[in-house]
């Protein structure tokens, strides 16, 4: 409990539980639209971003989240408007991004330091302005799930059904495409590239093995993820060793001792 007097370890202890709630509803979304890889996609766009950021000097993390809505949208048009399927246009997102992220990251002179903790993450970095951010949009995506919550599962699940009956499904896809991106880079700062994909995955993988519908995965999703989340923090402080890694080895772990028990009581 002596940690808690450090006001960098209250703000990282706040911080990563803001993010597990924002990550675990855009988890939940994608992990229904079978999207997990979109994820994978933004987050390594999102690459491109810092590397520009850092080659022209305009902040990384803003350009991080322009290269992010930016995949994230052309993702969603291309595969739309050009008959082409989703996972080949993430395929090309993933691959140009990582290719324009190296490219910059080469031709800026001098070394970057900071880009080992947007690779890897560094929760203990979190600032009051990134606090209020974080803040601002789990209030956002919380008051539109809970205001579009049956619209969403039904563009989710079904988006011709969705069509037929005169929904904007264009509308709350590309929103909720958006939120993803948003919350992709957010959450960069706690896991990094490297590692932000299984926690949009890990937890609603968990909460699966008990849980189908979508507002109980859904929050089934936050809980686990929030306990992992501060399990690791605490955990990474007394053995000194990075959170991110810590947070992911936790949620592998759940997820396993989940599927066992599942397999044990023939669920």
């Amino acid at each position: 409990m002596d940690l808690l007097g450090y006001e960098f370890f209250r703000n990282a202890l706040l911080g990563i539980t803001l993010i597990a709630v924002a990550s675990s509803i855009v988890g939940t979304y994608i992990f229904a639209r079978r999207l997990v890889a979109i994820a994978g996609g933004i987050t390594h766009a999102c690459f491109g971003g810092l590397g520009l950021g850092y080659f022209t000097g305009i902040s990384p993390i803003f350009m991080a989240g322009v290269f992010a809505v930016g995949s994230s949208v052309g993702v969603e048009w291309i595969s739309s408007r050009h008959n082409i399927r989703e996972d080949s246009a993430i395929a090309v997102v993933w691959s140009l991004g990582m290719a324009l992220g190296v490219l910059f990251v080469f031709l800026t002179p001098g070394y970057v330091p900071e880009l080992n903790a947007f690779l890897f993450g560094n929760i203990l970095t979190i600032t009051q302005s990134d606090l209020l951010s974080f803040a601002i949009f789990d209030l956002l995506i919380i008051v539109f799930i809970a205001t579009c919550c049956n619209k969403i599962i039904i563009c989710a699940f079904d988006r011709d059904f969705a069509k037929v009956n005169g929904l904007p499904t264009r509308l709350i896809t590309t929103t909720m495409t958006v939120f993803t991106a948003i919350a992709i880079v957010l959450t960069i700062k706690l896991v990094g590239v490297m590692l932000l994909m299984s926690m949009l995955s890990l937890p609603q993988m968990i909460a699966e093995t008990r849980y189908r519908r979508f507002s109980r995965l859904m929050i089934a999703s936050g809980i686990i993820s929030i306990i992992c989340c501060v399990a690791g923090l605490f955990a990474s402080c007394y053995i000194d060793v990075p959170c991110s890694a810590l947070i992911v080895i936790i949620m592998a772990i759940v997820f396993a001792i989940a599927k066992i028990i599942k397999l044990c009581t023939g669920g």
